[in-house]
């Protein structure tokens, strides 16, 4: 005989109805699974490594940033994300922890060729360290410290605007190698081709920032915010879907709500509002995020040392990018 059955959820409303077998013995039905995250109980093993972490490698002779983000999926599995020194975000899907050590590996990226690279570490009091196997296999070292939540309270109070760029030099901006294609004329700041980036000497926290600038076609740039976040500026179509590499993301993590760039060879404007990690553009008038957390550094980051302040940084190393106005309105 088929017995018809009804579950009912008291806490959320669901129904659900579903056929049973019953051979007349009076058997019931197997118990439902629960798919809760609120009944997740951490591992122990794991309770020190859950979270993300800022994280410094040592290579070639300098300290290059990097992140981690370690979560939970389901009851004991750990999943999470990676940044390098350059590239996106990349998705973790499984993160092996055995007597406290971990390991996962990940495809390249942009590096380009086979295999994967492996990250293996432990958990050494407050921080964790390893080593960062490429696939080409180079090894390196790195340590890495959980990154701060950066949570702000109350509402901002914003001081006085600072105009970044003076409309005829690069006074207040230094560059990041001697590769330097930034010049100054008739008041528009031009990068003439692939070169240095550009890094203004102030540094901020919290900030509002404008910017109206232009790309050509294939134009390729950004603008790091604290040094860390980078606004991606891009010769995106304007019938793509928009994506978290496109033209108004931040690069790898947040996509934004529509494609709004006027296009190649036209004038564009970012304003961004960034609180603690919380982060607001508006790009040619239109909001396309808003007030979303930031997760960790992006690839290209001067830095892992998010509880700092950072400097504006334009990039120059991919394609030219114009600009006729930054200007910066610190909070008190």
């Amino acid at each position: 005989m088929i017995k018809k059955y009804v579950v009912y959820s008291l806490l959320s409303g669901l129904v659900i109805t579903g056929f049973s077998a019953c051979d007349g013995a009076g058997k019931k039905a197997d118990k439902e699974e629960i798919h809760n995250a609120a009944t997740q109980t951490i591992p122990k093993e794991a309770e020190g490594l859950i979270g993300r972490w800022d994280i410094a490698v040592e290579k070639e002779g300098k300290q290059v940033p990097s992140w981690l983000e370690v979560k939970l999926s389901g009851f004991n599995v750990l999943v999470g994300a990676f940044v390098a020194d350059a590239g996106s975000s990349r998705p973790v899907s499984h993160i092996k922890l055995n007597q406290g050590k971990f390991s996962f590996e990940i495809p390249p990226q942009w590096e380009g060729g086979e295999g994967v690279f492996t990250i293996q570490g432990e958990l050494v009091g407050e921080e964790i360290k390893g080593t960062i196997t490429t696939n080409k296999g180079n090894v390196f070292k790195f340590s890495g410290v959980k990154a701060p939540y950066l949570a702000r309270q109350g509402e901002a109070q914003w001081g006085e605007p600072i105009d970044l760029f003076n409309g005829k030099d690069l006074t207040g901006w230094k560059t990041s190698s001697e590769d330097n294609q930034w010049v100054v004329k008739d008041g528009i700041l031009i990068n003439q081709k692939a070169g240095a980036n550009l890094i203004s000497d102030q540094k901020f926290e919290d900030f509002k920032l404008t910017a109206e600038f232009r790309y050509t076609e294939g134009g390729n740039s950004g603008i790091y915010l604290r040094g860390r976040y980078e606004v991606q500026i891009e010769d995106s179509p304007k019938d793509r879907h928009p994506g978290a590499l496109y033209y108004g993301g931040v690069y790898g993590f947040l996509a934004p709500s529509e494609m709004t760039t006027k296009g190649a060879n036209e004038w564009n404007t970012y304003e961004i509002t960034l609180r603690g990690r919380m982060v607001t553009i508006v790009s040619n008038g239109k909001t396309i995020i808003n007030n979303q957390e930031i997760p960790g550094i992006t690839g290209g980051a001067l830095d892992s040392k998010e509880g700092e302040p950072g400097p504006i940084y334009l990039q120059g190393d991919h394609t030219g990018i114009e600009f006729r106005k930054i200007s910066i309105t610190p909070a008190k």
